[in-house]
């Protein structure tokens, strides 16, 4: 036989005749004593559970990131580094290039005026053996020329005098011609 609470056996402050509570239950001063054992024991269980559980996942997960952290940095620092190494590097195989490059240019120039020059000095010879020998046909030209002049001259003396109806004699028309041609 289930028997029904009697009021008097919940008779408190906090609990009216039916067995509610009256109010918050948490501000009832006749239930601080339970409350306050339930958050000791809570407290303590969260207590356990964070020291021996998750604080120490947290704080290897910590050093865990802080090593990585540690390790990126110093790895940035030798990239750093090689990369200001590699810059002086750079910088100095491209002055080496300019360098270099105006060697070649300096040394291409001195070999193109030297063939230059050489080129002028052939050119200057060939020139000048076109020059005697155009000098010398020139010369042959006007030695034939003369003595064509000089048969054309004898030629016409003749003619003329012989066209004037003279007898030309041929040795006084080339003394005359010979005399007349010297000056």
């Amino acid at each position: 036989m289930a028997t029904e609470p009697i009021a008097g056996e919940f008779a408190s402050a906090c609990v009216d005749s039916h067995g509610s509570a009256i109010g918050m239950p948490q501000l009832c001063a006749e239930w601080i004593p339970n409350q306050v054992f339930w958050l000791v024991i809570t407290l303590v269980v969260i207590f356990f559970v964070l020291s021996r559980i998750a604080l120490p996942r947290i704080a290897s997960v910590l050093a865990e990131r802080q090593g990585t952290i540690t390790n990126d940095i110093a790895a940035a620092e030798e990239l750093k580094r090689q990369s200001a190494d590699a810059e002086a590097a750079y910088d100095k195989a491209l002055a080496d290039a300019r360098a270099e490059a105006q060697a070649i240019g300096q040394q291409t120039r001195d070999e193109i005026k030297a063939q230059l020059d050489e080129a002028t000095r052939e050119a200057d010879a060939q020139i000048a053996e076109k020059t005697a020998e155009s000098e010398a046909a020139i010369a042959e030209i006007r030695a034939s020329a003369l003595a064509n002049v000089e048969i054309v001259a004898k030629d016409t003396a003749a003619a003329i005098v012989a066209a004037l109806g003279g007898k030309a004699d041929q040795a006084a028309i080339s003394s005359a011609v010979d005399n007349r041609m010297k000056g």
